[in-house]
């Protein structure tokens, strides 16, 4: 009986992180949710099969990702979710500066077009925090395949940044306002506290 009570423990404590890969994989809240309720269920009745002294994050996220990948088989449903301008108006509103706003959909925008392989391993070795092995371990492959993945993913997510980077140096500030220079050739006016005539 202490043996389920300790994978109960071990299972609450991995509820957000198993929350955050069922998002990653599903990149919909509501089947997020589906997903780990039903990997919960199927950690708690398989509980008995869990060897101690092993990672047990990584067996919950191999549950998880199996039982993911088993449905989408099955329902043969491949949607596309190529826009995120709703998930990015929910990320704008939690960012506390512009700058970090912007930096952050950046980010976003960019990691989604990587490799779904790519950004997996990212998810479980970066964000998650899984060792390679247990990575690995979880997407049923070598470890070498995985550093190599982790290090090719790593590249690309900063080549695609820095030329983002450059687009948006490249583009220059957006207006302030909706004036437009003054068709002479002149500048506008330095702001000097006056009103300036018109």
């Amino acid at each position: 009986m202490a043996l389920k009570f300790d994978i109960q423990n071990e299972l609450l404590a991995c509820l957000p992180d198993m929350r955050a890969f069922a998002r990653f994989l599903s990149k919909d809240y509501e089947r997020a949710d589906d997903l780990v309720q039903e990997a919960t269920v199927r950690v708690l009745a398989a509980a008995d099969q869990f060897e101690p002294g092993t990672n047990f994050k990584a067996w919950v996220f191999t549950i998880l990702r199996n039982l993911y990948y088993n449905e989408l088989e099955k329902s043969k449903r491949f949607v596309d979710y190529g826009g995120a301008s709703d998930k990015l108006e929910i990320i704008s509103a939690l960012s506390s500066t512009q700058e970090s706003t912007l930096d952050f959909r950046d980010f976003y925008r960019v990691f989604w077009q990587l490799d779904e392989n790519h950004r997996e391993v990212l998810m479980l070795v970066g964000a998650s925090g899984l060792s390679y092995e247990d990575a690995a371990s979880v997407c049923g492959c070598q470890v070498g395949t995985i550093k190599s993945r982790v290090s090719r993913a790593r590249r690309e997510l900063r080549e695609r940044l820095e030329t983002a980077k450059k687009d948006v140096a490249a583009a220059g500030p957006p207006a302030d306002d909706a004036r437009t220079a003054p068709q002479d050739g002149s500048t506008w006016p330095e702001p000097s506290g006056e009103s300036v005539p018109t």
